[in-house]
């Protein structure tokens, strides 16, 4: 009980609470976070062995590390490879396959933690199997607080609505956009603003001038890493890369004096053709992806389009926010060093095992 390999194991905890804030506020993890995890992960284990003082036991702690390691790590970076997980989750799983191969023990007030053990006795798969099931519940608060605002779809489960104005200041996906894994990203979104130079404000008040591809800049600014946060020349928020104005909903039209109309929404309307065939390379889009050399987080040139003429011409679009996974993680790390297996747990309960 409370061995030093153990405890040191502990500082998992507070470093995992800290990478679920940046997960929350940034959607970003650096890679440098993940190099002490490993560096401790390989102290413990050494550790781990020096204690073990039977062959059978060293051979048991060898199947239960290989098990973790060899299950989650492959099972990561397939998720990772599929877009199921960001990088920071995919390290975060073999930072755990590496730290906690084998459940260990605490006592607290004369209680052993953790309460419910599995027969397999790998503490990695316990700590997934809790993450997963904490992550369940995210679609049925997301479907209730839909429901709550008088929206009942199925579509509820996985998005919620916001005002297209509002896009560039969200982590996640369109909904109903676009062919690759649920739509454009938002995070592509900014890099392709910024690196046009503009607000999405802008290509709403004058859609049909941005949508063709001579309106692309002679030079391109660094589309970034699409992250939010950014703060304009005169200090304003410029979360999209552009100008920062009180409104970001300028009038191009009226200061170039066209004749152009802006109805009430603040959409210009030319009487130009909006067509998907009407020129070539709509928004500039491929050249976005030409110029920038990047997958740009799995968008397509066509994701891009399709985006763009719906954030341009609809008043409120949806979008799934993604659960921001290192969350989830964090509280199924939480749960399994306190209680265990929630699984196994349930199971047991009802007699199933």
């Amino acid at each position: 009980m409370n061995s030093i390999p153990d405890l040191l194991r502990l500082l998992a905890v507070p470093a995992f609470a800290w990478v679920a804030w940046r997960d929350v506020a940034t959607r970003r993890v650096s890679d440098r976070t993940w190099i002490p995890f490993v560096g401790l992960a390989l102290v413990v284990v050494v550790w781990d062995l020096s204690l073990i003082d039977t062959g059978a036991t060293r051979r048991l702690f060898f199947i239960r590390a290989g098990l973790s390691v060899g299950l989650l790590v492959p099972l990561s970076y397939a998720f990772w490879y599929v877009g199921g997980f960001g990088g920071a989750d995919a390290k975060a799983f073999v930072v755990l396959a590496l730290l906690f191969p084998a459940y260990p023990a605490y006592e607290l007030l004369g209680v052993a933690l953790p309460r419910v053990e599995t027969t397999i006795g790998v503490f990695s798969l316990t700590v997934v199997t809790d993450t997963v099931l904490v992550g369940a519940l995210y679609p049925l608060v997301l479907a209730v607080r839909n429901a709550l605002d008088g929206e009942f779809s199925l579509r509820g489960f996985v998005g919620r609505p916001i005002p297209a104005r509002e896009a560039t200041a969200r982590y996640g996906r369109l909904l109903d956009t676009g062919s690759t894994r649920g739509g454009l990203d938002l995070d592509a979104l900014r890099m392709y603003l910024r690196w046009r130079g503009l607000t999405l404000g802008e290509l709403r008040a004058d859609r049909p001038t941005y949508r063709d591809p001579e309106s692309l800049p002679a030079n391109a600014n660094a589309p970034g890493d699409g992250a939010i946060g950014d703060t304009a020349a005169d200090g304003g928020p410029a979360t999209d890369g552009g100008v920062h104005t009180e409104t970001d909903d300028p009038n191009p039209a009226a200061e170039r004096g066209t004749a152009a109309e802006v109805d009430p929404e603040g959409i210009v309307d030319t009487g130009a053709s909006n067509g998907p065939d009407d020129r070539e390379d709509p928004w500039g889009a491929a050249a976005f992806f030409d110029d920038i050399d990047s997958a740009a987080y799995g968008t397509t040139p066509a994701d891009l389009r399709e985006g763009l003429d719906t954030l341009t011409t609809e008043d409120t679009v949806w979008i799934t926010p993604g659960i921001p996974f290192l969350v989830p993680l964090f509280a199924g790390l939480c749960i399994a060093l306190v209680y265990g297996d929630l699984l196994f747990g349930g199971l047991s309960a009802f007699g199933l095992l």
